[in-house]
C-alpha cells in the first residue's frame, strides 16, 4: 500500500510520444519507450539497462535507433541496433543497416539495407587453433 515500493514489470511502457508529435533532437531513455509520432534525431537507450522501444504502425523516426528490444511496425530512416531482439512488425518500413542478436521478421516487412548478426563477444567463445599450426611431431616439426 503506501509507502511500499514498486517494482517495474520488464517489457512495460513507461514514456509515450503521441501521434501527431514531432520531436526535433536526440533522445535517451531507459525502461520502455512508445513513439506514435514523429522523431527527427537518435533514440538510444541507456546501455546495460533493460529497454523496450515499439514503433506503431504510424511512427517514423529519421536517425539511429538502439536498445535492448526493438519493435517496429511504422518507418525508419537509419541504422538500428538491437542487443536482444529485433520484431520487425508486417507494415516495418526501414532504410538503414539493422545490427541483431535475435531477429523476428513478419510477413511484408521491408529492408533496405544491410542485416547483420551481432556476435558474441570474443571471451565468450573458446579459442580455436589449427592443428596444422602448432608444433605436434615428436620432433616439434610442425606437420607437413
Amino acid at each position: 500500500m503506501f509507502g511500499s515500493k514498486t517494482t517495474r514489470v520488464e517489457g512495460t511502457i513507461d514514456c509515450l510520444i503521441g501521434s501527431g508529435t514531432v520531436i526535433e533532437g536526440d533522445l535517451r531513455f531507459h525502461g520502455g519507450l512508445r513513439i506514435d509520432g514523429e522523431v527527427i534525431g537518435r533514440v538510444i537507450a541507456e546501455a546495460g539497462k533493460p529497454s523496450l522501444l515499439v514503433l506503431s504502425e504510424n511512427a517514423k523516426v529519421r536517425g539511429e535507433i538502439r536498445a535492448a528490444h526493438v519493435v517496429i511496425d511504422g518507418t525508419v530512416e537509419g541504422p538500428i541496433q538491437a542487443d536482444e531482439l529485433l520484431e520487425l512488425q508486417a507494415k516495418a518500413r526501414v532504410s538503414g543497416d539493422i545490427r541483431y542478436a535475435v531477429v523476428e521478421v513478419h510477413h511484408g516487412a521491408i529492408v533496405e539495407g544491410a542485416i547483420l548478426h551481432i556476435e558474441a563477444q570474443a571471451a565468450d567463445k573458446p579459442g580455436l587453433k589449427l592443428a596444422s599450426a602448432s608444433p605436434s611431431r615428436a620432433g616439434g616439426e610442425p606437420a607437413a
